[in-house]
């Protein structure tokens, strides 16, 4: 988002959290700024969003790439699923709704939520969160039929296994455990082949899936709008 010039706010939940993706940004030559709030709940959504207008102006833009496992079980009491409905789905709907006002008001805006391949192949662990995030393709849609005609449009992202720090080192682990090296390569080559096969045969990195949110976002994709883009590299028929 910063490389096609926007001026990006970073959320983080405490302070200070955000500030080595702000970091990074500045120092490729862009503009972005921290905020920090819980926006688990209705008053700190409302602070965050407060937070990003007084450093960043108006909001034209929202994505919603919060969302989290906690380590659900099918044995875990249904009581505690809650949670998983909070954090993947409840916080974008709470940002999703303090920003649209100003978007119609302008008659234009962009809200992508991010979701997860999962939600169209589920493991038998963190039920909760898959069914949570399998929410967001209706989500989407409704959104997207509420706000028609105002120039605004909702989509959903869903990408499959990204090279995340932490995926990387689960990778690396693997590959040695088989003694294939050290390498990247390696890893990817080990992970392809015994836990997240696609037909693409590449692991993507963070960044190529924030160019697709970013298209997403731009004026040339302004009638894609209440749709799921799966950027999977064709996981599900691998």
């Amino acid at each position: 988002m910063a490389a096609e010039g926007a001026m990006v706010v970073v959320h983080g939940f405490e302070p200070g959290q955000a500030d080595g993706v702000v970091a990074g940004i500045t120092a490729a030559g862009g503009s972005a700024v921290p905020v920090a709030g819980d926006i688990l709940d209705d008053r700190g959504a409302a602070a965050v969003v407060a937070a990003a207008v007084a450093a960043a102006g108006p909001i034209d833009i929202l994505v919603n790439n919060y969302g989290t496992t906690v380590g659900t079980s099918w044995e875990t009491p249904a009581s505690q699923w809650h949670e998983a409905w909070e954090r993947n789905v409840l916080t974008g709907v709470r940002l999703a709704q303090l920003v649209t006002p100003g978007m119609r008001e302008r008659g234009w805006g962009r809200i992508v939520f991010v979701g997860t391949i999962g939600t169209a192949r589920p493991g038998d662990r963190n039920a909760d969160y898959y069914g949570a995030k399998g929410a967001l393709p209706v989500l989407a849609r409704s959104l997207a039929k509420d706000l028609r005609g105002t120039g605004i449009t909702v989509n959903l992202v869903s990408p499959g296994v990204i090279a995340t720090a932490e995926v990387r080192e689960r990778l690396h682990a693997g590959a040695a455990a088989a003694g294939l090296g050290d390498t990247w390569e390696a890893a990817e080559r080990w992970g392809l082949e015994h836990a997240m096969a696609n037909l693409t045969s590449r692991i993507p990195d963070p960044e190529d899936i924030g160019r697709i949110v970013a298209f997403v976002a731009g004026e040339p994709a302004w009638h894609i709008n209440g749709a799921e883009l799966r950027v999977d590299g064709g996981a599900l028929d691998a």
